[in-house]
């Protein structure tokens, strides 16, 4: 024999339907983002991913924590380093050189940056277009503030100035992992 339902406890499983449904749609977006191994990232962002570093002195660890050894010190601020995997208080990142290591996530900003690493200067255009006039030269090894890329374009800006790069002239833009996640903390590709 079935029991009727009084109006305040059907408001009740109601709303608790719904909440359930909140939760598990959040669950489902936070699911999304996924290590390379496919566990979700203890931040929720995805990985691979772009950061910078926020000093001129970041110590490059070889594990995710204080007891693990130093491998280098990092010593330029704002150059753009690529988070391959991640704990909740660590980022293991690719640098320009392709040297993996582990950074705490206090000394990495979501600021992006561009860094020429070829020999030669870059032009920065006046609009996302290899025919478009040039308003400045990146000169080589030299970082730039970067806004986003698109169509094969990043907007950077240089104080006042704003322009675009090719996006295949600079580091800090690619979208595919650069180094293995699976790879230790170490020098070399």
């Amino acid at each position: 024999m079935a029991h009727p339902v009084s109006g305040k406890a059907r408001s009740r499983i109601h709303r608790l339907a719904v909440l359930g449904t909140v939760l598990a749609a959040a669950a489902l977006a936070g699911a999304g983002q996924t290590m390379p191994d496919g566990r979700p990232t203890p931040s929720g962002q995805p990985v691979p991913r772009w950061l910078s570093l926020k000093s001129d002195e970041v110590r490059a660890r070889f594990g995710p924590g204080l007891d693990y050894r130093i491998l280098w010190e990092y010593q330029v601020s704002g150059l753009p380093v690529q988070v391959i995997a991640e704990t909740e208080e660590w980022r293991k990142i690719c640098d320009p050189e392709g040297g993996v290591a582990w950074v705490h996530r206090s000394v990495v900003s979501s600021r992006r940056s561009a860094l020429n690493t070829s020999g030669a200067e870059i032009p920065i255009r006046s609009g996302p277009s290899a025919t478009a006039g040039v308003r400045a030269r990146l000169a080589p090894h030299a970082l730039v503030a970067m806004e986003d890329c698109e169509d094969g374009w990043c907007e950077v800006r240089v104080r006042r100035m704003r322009g675009f790069v090719r996006q295949s002239d600079v580091f800090g833009t690619q979208s595919r992992a650069l180094c293995n996640a699976a790879r230790p903390a170490g020098r070399g590709r």
